[in-house]
């Protein structure tokens, strides 16, 4: 039974996982396609957006877990689902997202530099703070210092997703069967 429940926990997470990392894919696009990438005006939104995207994908895995299993998960079951989930979606999001800004779109990281510039400079920073500024952002904004943050980044989220939506998704064995 328990090898049984191992498959399904592998099953949940890939589907769910890649599935999670495709619709990450979607929304990039989609992003620097509207030109919203870097703008910090939208950025809190789709933050937002990103959160209830990840909370809903994973209530469904752990549903289907619960449903496809032995009728029950332990918080630590959906803790470890939801965990995995994240970390194939950031490993197939953040794949794309190197070879997109290094291979599809290589202006994607000058445009994000410059809307950095230019915020700092909203903000009234001197050319020296914000060269300074820019010095330590090049290296999260290189390609692979961006899929190293996506990936850690989106287990970290995931993470914490997982710790809170796994409390209220959880159904426990009774204890006197």
């Amino acid at each position: 039974m328990e090898e049984n429940s191992d498959v399904t926990k592998k099953s949940v997470v890939l589907k769910w996982g890649a599935i999670s990392g495709l619709i990450g894919i979607i929304v990039f696009v989609i992003q620097d396609f509207a030109g919203l990438a870097g703008d910090q005006t939208y950025g809190w939104v789709m933050m937002v957006i990103g959160i209830a995207i990840g909370v809903t994908l994973l209530i469904m895995a752990h549903k289907e877990f619960i449903n496809g299993g032995d009728g029950f998960m332990s918080y630590g079951e959906g803790l470890g689902i939801g965990t995995l989930m994240s970390v194939v979606s950031s490993v197939i999001s953040s794949i794309f997202t190197y070879i997109y800004v290094s291979f599809i779109n290589p202006t994607y990281i000058d445009n994000i530099k410059e809307i950095q510039m230019m915020e700092m400079e909203k903000q009234g920073l001197t050319d020296a703070q914000i060269e300074q500024g820019m010095e330590m952002a090049g290296m999260f904004t290189s390609p692979i210092g961006m899929a190293i943050m996506g990936i850690l980044g989106g287990v970290f989220m995931g993470f914490i997703m997982s710790l809170i939506v796994s409390a209220f998704t959880k159904k426990s064995r009774p204890e006197f069967e």
